[in-house]
């Protein structure tokens, strides 16, 4: 005999995934960033060459002393040396300036020495040495010391023709 018919009862159909759901149950991977697209531009980082060339003109201003001439024209060659590598290295845009910092730098170097051979030079024809021994002889003694200064005042004047005035000492 055969069983009786039974009516089919449909059976539920197997859950959907979520809206969004990875399948097999893991969450999936975070997104690329810019995932087909070249990164954003980044600015040119031009301050070390505008850096060099600020310094080079101050020590061009300043090469009659050694901080202005020498010490600026030093740290604005190597500033200048850097900047110049960012530009090779595409990071910066201003290779032109970053080279005027340099040349400058260099300038005010070879400026700033010339002055001071110059200073010793007019140091030394004024008595500046034999000023520089006396003071050390005199030691402590305030009269030898005066008589030091004296003598220093009258050199320089009769060098450049100017009249001195000499300083009360206490």
């Amino acid at each position: 005999m055969s069983e009786p018919d039974r009516p089919e009862t449909p059976q539920a159909p197997p859950p959907s995934p979520q809206y969004g759901a990875y399948p097999g149950g893991y969450p999936p991977p975070p997104p690329v960033p810019y995932a087909g697209y070249a990164p954003p531009p980044t600015s040119p980082k031009n301050g070390l060459g505008i850096t060099a060339l600020v310094l080079a003109i101050v020590g061009l201003v300043f090469c009659w002393t050694v901080v202005g001439g020498v010490i600026l024209g030093v740290c604005a060659v190597i500033i200048g040396f850097i900047a110049r590598g960012r530009v090779k290295r595409g990071e910066a845009t201003n290779g032109g300036v970053a080279i005027a910092g340099i040349v400058l730098g260099i300038l005010a170097v070879i400026v700033s020495l010339a002055f001071i051979a110059i200073w010793f030079g007019v140091f030394d024809s004024v008595g500046g040495t034999d000023y520089m021994d006396c003071v050390s002889q005199a030691g402590n003694d305030q009269q030898e010391l005066e008589q030091c200064a004296n003598q220093f005042q009258e050199r320089v004047q009769d060098e450049f023709s100017v009249t001195l005035t000499p300083t009360p000492t206490p």
